[in-house]
């Protein structure tokens, strides 16, 4: 199971949000490319960014960043405002190495298509945020009104392979993953699945891999100092 720690922009620092609520957000760490060096010493070597003004906004004020982190040696995996074909030639412009299409899967179906057509599946992905089981759009604020297994259904039908799932009831809690929903979901799309989300402890994350998880997503627990990092990679297996 691949492990991707965390790095959520917004205004150009590392933050964390509390289930997605803006409100509640706080900085966590000083310098974005510090925190990153910081994971590859750990071994990882994969990342997960979400640029939080693209995804509330839909205007990314963070692309520096993310293509001096690029430079530093990480796969980095981005969302957030990604909306257009545009926004995806700009963000792979930068040295990412998979986009994650959010709200713009619910809006335009037909851009995912589009996209994963051009760029292959491998670099396409699908963000599919829920709240009690339902899709949750333009930065966790709007409810689109559709299951998550239908959505999910409806993506892998039009060609992804790749969906990060988010229960925002756990994220930013440190109360553990939404196992039960990922399982219904594994069970409804052959996909590969990277849960995201409430990871509090190296347990989470072994229970996930055994549970066949294709990634998992490390963020406040890191922060909190509640993850080894590098033994989540090590107990991840080949990265």
């Amino acid at each position: 199971m691949l492990i991707f720690p965390a790095i959520d922009l917004k205004d150009g620092k590392v933050v964390r949000l509390y289930k997605g609520d803006f409100n509640t957000v706080h900085q966590v760490a000083d310098d974005p490319a510090e925190t990153a060096g910081s994971f590859h010493a750990a071994g990882a070597r994969y990342l997960h960014m979400v640029d939080l003004d693209g995804a509330k906004d839909g205007v990314r004020k963070n692309s520096a960043i993310v293509k001096s982190v690029a430079e530093a040696g990480l796969k980095i995996e981005l969302g957030g405002g990604i909306r257009s074909m545009a926004d995806l030639e700009a963000v792979f412009a930068l040295g990412v190495w998979r986009a994650v299409i959010g709200s713009a899967a619910v809006s335009n179906p037909e851009f995912v298509r589009e996209a994963v057509e051009k760029y292959g599946p491998e670099r396409i992905a699908v963000g599919i945020d829920t709240k009690d089981g339902l899709v949750r759009t333009a930065g966790w604020k709007e409810n689109a009104g559709l299951d998550y297994i239908s959505f999910s259904n409806q993506m892998e039908s039009i060609g992804v392979k790749h969906i990060v799932f988010t229960d925002i009831e756990t994220d930013g809690t440190l109360s553990g993953p939404s196992y039960e929903r990922l399982e219904a979901l594994q069970k409804a799309v052959s996909c590969s699945i990277t849960a995201s989300g409430g990871v509090s402890s190296n347990e989470d994350l072994r229970k996930l891999r055994d549970r066949g998880l294709y990634a998992a997503i490390v963020g406040k627990a890191w922060y909190a100092g509640a993850v080894n990092l590098a033994q989540a990679v090590r107990e991840g297996g080949p990265q």
